[in-house]
């Protein structure tokens, strides 16, 4: 099913006022203009209606800018080394390079999704992970669930800085580590810093997505990196550090439902302690799935140790073994999502909340046990 003209209109308007604005003067810019353009909001129109929004269109384009980078638009886009700011000519420009091509960006939209496999979010992971693996007490695995390329399964092997709020540094991970990532960790009332321990010892690793990407595609890649905001070279630099590495370190990647097929997805972990990951999937997820993917984890747990890090939406996530805990919520507090760590003891789930974290892992508050 597609979405009309209208609909499409109000999306990139809220996109523009609500994610772009402060943060990206390009797409700040490129989405304002098109909310108000029928025919470049037109071209969203034959995207299905769940993914026709702002970052597939501006994907698309920066896809599109990425195959001919000595077209004048790519002097706006930084990922190709563009350093112009925006000015008079950067919609005119933009637009008449969309509907030139209005037919490869409408197959584009057609066929693809936008891909958020944020790196840098392993840094608020990490604890959780670290923490899950000391009650083990020694190498576990790790399965993500939706895991898009399994970058955030190389979590053990990116190096870590935590930034806390008075001044001291946390370190964590290999010392000469490829990808190296930043956070900032601020304290929410009445907590202490985490004790985050400097190695996990992972040995096995497996991914679950209903459509698996490998990095080692260069055109899967590529997309990829489309899919990162163009003026946000941070982010597009770890991507391709934490692609250079994962063919270093393979996951083992599987397709499948993230509740059909996650016993069978486990068991290729064998038999150790296994840490369950999920990343700002379970949105995507209907709510009555959602139930059974936690009803899955505890028939996991009856016959192996097993532990759930969550960094969800603390709606869609924690609460269903975390009830009664709004203060948490997503939507009612200032949009952060909440790690959490679940283990279940005969049957019965033992959740913690363990932090809010930010939308790219650059920040993350640790909360009171």
């Amino acid at each position: 099913m597609t979405v009309g003209l209208d609909e499409v209109k109000q999306r990139l308007r809220a996109f523009a006022a609500g994610q772009a604005a402060g943060v990206s003067p390009l797409y700040e810019h490129l989405t304002t203009n098109a909310a108000e353009d029928d025919e470049v909001a037109g071209l969203l129109t034959a995207a299905p209606d769940d993914t026709a929004g702002a970052p597939l269109l501006l994907a698309a384009a920066h896809r599109l800018v990425q195959a001919d980078p000595i077209h004048p638009l790519s002097r706006y886009y930084p990922s190709l080394g563009g350093f112009d700011g925006v000015d008079g000519g950067t919609w005119p420009l933009f637009r008449e390079f969309l509907l030139e091509r209005a037919d490869k960006v409408r197959a584009i939209v057609a066929e693809r999704h936008t891909e958020t496999n944020e790196v840098s979010r392993a840094a608020g992971l990490f604890p959780a992970v670290a923490l899950a693996a000391k009650q083990a007490g020694g190498k576990v695995a790790l399965l993500e669930v939706g895991c898009s390329a399994g970058l955030l399964l190389g979590l053990d092997k990116f190096g870590y800085r935590y930034q806390c709020d008075g001044g001291e540094q946390i370190l964590a991970g290999p010392a000469k580590a490829a990808v190296g990532l930043h956070c900032a960790l601020g304290l929410g009332s009445g907590a202490v810093l985490p004790k985050v321990p400097k190695k996990v010892a992972v040995a096995a690793k497996v991914g679950l997505d209903t459509s698996p990407i490998d990095v080692s595609d260069e055109d899967e890649l590529a997309w990829m990196e489309a899919c990162v905001w163009a003026d946000q070279l941070d982010r597009i630099r770890l991507l391709r550090a934490a692609a250079a590495a994962q063919r270093k370190d393979t996951p083992e990647l599987v397709e499948g439902d993230a509740v059909d097929d996650l016993a069978a997805a486990a068991a290729r972990t064998g038999d150790l302690p296994l840490v369950v990951l999920t990343s700002r999937v379970l949105n995507h997820v209907a709510e009555q799935r959602r139930g059974e993917f936690v009803e899955g984890l505890a028939k996991l747990a009856a016959d192996r140790p097993v532990w759930w890090v969550s960094d969800e939406p603390y709606e869609v996530a924690l609460s269903y073994v975390l009830p009664g805990r709004s203060e948490l919520n997503f939507f009612d507090g200032a949009g952060l999502c909440t790690l959490g760590l679940v283990s279940w003891r005969d049957g019965v789930p033992e959740a913690k909340a363990l932090a809010h974290t930010s939308r790219y892992g650059n920040r993350m508050t640790w909360l009171a046990a």
